[in-house]
């Protein structure tokens, strides 16, 4: 059985990935900002009233977990906002590079005592953080931040390795969610499906690679 700490995982694709690792028997703790109805009736542990964003928040997890072992830790709190010219609002750009850069590289820091060889480390990103892969420009602030998501994972990848400790930057599809505003080709369990795959796969070997959920290496 192993231990899987997944952050946002109230609603959507958190929602799901802890629905799935608490059905295949993991133990399983969840952290988000305020519990839904539908995570409180699964089978694990919730922390709630967590903000990825605030050091103080992190810090939180790291005391409910000292002396755990965490096997999998999954980086999907996540912020979309959508800027465009002529006018971008900076106070979103902001609080989306707070969430979706720094808040996994805060959590990760925090936990890395519990990380274990062997360990893998998944971060949620999105394809929309590929420089060459953007043919339709705007999200400016969603961009940048997954595009620094990226790189923080590939960093976390070299310097996790000497721990033992695997990880993946994946991106979930164009998933259903409120996030999306209810539109999407997937539904969040399917993505699930296919991010909980990945991260089976992981290894040392393949450590530090840009993954669709469907299997697809991602250009950076």
């Amino acid at each position: 059985m192993a231990h899987v700490v997944i952050t946002g995982a109230n609603r959507g694709i958190g929602l799901e990935l802890a629905r799935l690792f608490s059905q295949r028997g993991d133990k399983v703790t969840a952290i988000c900002r305020r519990a839904s109805d539908e995570l409180q009736q699964l089978n694990v542990t919730v922390l709630t009233d967590i903000d990825i964003s605030q050091d103080a928040c992190v810090e939180q997890i790291r005391q409910a977990l000292t002396g755990q072992t965490v096997d999998i830790l999954i980086n999907n709190a996540g912020l979309l906002h959508h800027e465009t010219l002529p006018s971008p609002n900076w106070d979103t750009m902001r609080a989306q590079f707070e969430i979706n850069t720094l808040g996994p590289l805060r959590v990760t820091s925090a936990l890395l005592e519990n990380l274990h060889k062997g360990g893998k480390v998944g971060l949620i990103t999105s394809r929309m953080g590929s420089v060459e892969d953007n043919s339709s420009g705007a999200y400016y602030g969603y961009r940048m931040s997954k595009a620094g998501l990226n790189a923080i994972g590939k960093s976390l990848a070299l310097d996790l390795k000497s721990r033992g400790v695997a990880v993946a930057l994946l991106h979930p599809g164009y998933v259903i969610t409120d996030m999306t505003g209810h539109s999407g080709d997937i539904t969040p369990d399917v993505a699930a499906k296919g991010l909980a795959a990945r991260i089976d796969e992981l290894t040392l070997e393949n450590s530090g690679k840009f993954w669709h959920a469907n299997g697809e290496l991602l250009p950076w």
